[in-house]
């Protein structure tokens, strides 16, 4: 029987660190400010631009909303970023993707200054990370990384095997398990003998995009398994990337479906808006 790695233990014991960090920060007269927008309404995107107001407003960071229609043309949206880059008073810029396809997401990205980009998907945050400089790091595999230190999983010297390499997930996350000293193999759909690369992994981080597609035959017996994907199954119900039924009897640790990665995601957004209160001082 694996260990369950709890995702929403971990988040809330960040939050609460955060809450008293930000209450510091307010004693002191800084008051931290979070811009976020969303173009149209995308059912999905609004219920995690609802979640991270509602993190916000747990943790003490002021949230300015920026709900814009489906219409919005470009130009429109990169003259509010423009704005909120010179706002002294946000510290955390957050556009949610997906934009409408008359949009071009790259261009928008660039757009946030890189001291604003509170998810690290700025050229610059991504460089800085790949050469051991401070920036902010993407918050889903930042947040991979606090889930394995505050369950006590060792990564120094460990084989790290992550499938996938999207630049969300997959590719920060094997840099930041190299940063941790783990040793690294990324696989991706033109791996070859994909079964035989994740059974070396001491550490297995699964980031495919399909549902269940990892079972047991993927898995070294006594291995950390960590599921990045969130599905709907046959029945409606929410599943990873990993088949927990098969996997689960043979992993040390597992992150569940949900309650694993998902919580740590909106947590690492709120840890990256308060240190670029501070990083850039």
């Amino acid at each position: 029987m694996a260990k369950l790695i709890d995702g929403k233990m971990i988040s809330q014991q960040i939050k609460d660190e955060l809450k008293e960090k930000v209450a510091a920060l307010k004693e002191t007269g800084k008051e931290i400010g979070m811009a976020v927008i969303q173009v149209g309404n995308d059912p999905a995107s609004s219920v995690y631009v609802g979640n991270k107001k509602k993190a916000c407003e747990y943790i003490g960071i002021r949230s300015e909303s920026y709900e814009l229609p489906e219409e919005t043309t470009q130009d429109e949206l990169l003259s509010l970023i423009e704005k909120l880059n010179a706002d002294e008073k946000i510290h955390g810029i957050l556009v949610q993707l997906p934009v409408p396809k008359h949009i071009d997401e790259d261009t928008i990205i660039k757009a946030i200054s890189p001291k604003k980009d509170v998810d690290g998907f700025h050229p610059q945050s991504v460089g800085a990370l790949s050469i051991g400089q401070p920036g902010f790091v993407s918050c889903t595999p930042a947040g991979v990384i606090q889930l394995l230190k505050r369950t006590g999983i060792e990564i120094e010297g460990k084989e790290c095997v992550v499938i996938g390499r999207s630049n969300i997930v997959g590719k920060p996350m094997s840099l930041l398990l190299l940063r941790e000293n783990g040793t690294v193999t990324i696989t991706h759909s033109k791996t070859k003998d994909l079964k035989e690369v994740c059974k070396r992994a001491d550490i297995l981080v699964v980031a495919i995009g399909r549902p269940k597609m990892i079972d047991a035959s993927y898995v070294k017996e006594g291995a950390v398994v960590i599921d990045v994907g969130i599905h709907r199954d046959e029945n409606n119900k929410l599943c990873g990337d990993v088949d927990f039924d098969s996997v689960e009897p043979i992993a040390s640790s597992i992150t569940p479906v949900p309650g694993g990665v998902g919580p740590m995601t909106i947590a690492m957004l709120m840890y990256n808006c308060v240190e670029a209160a501070t990083m850039f001082d």
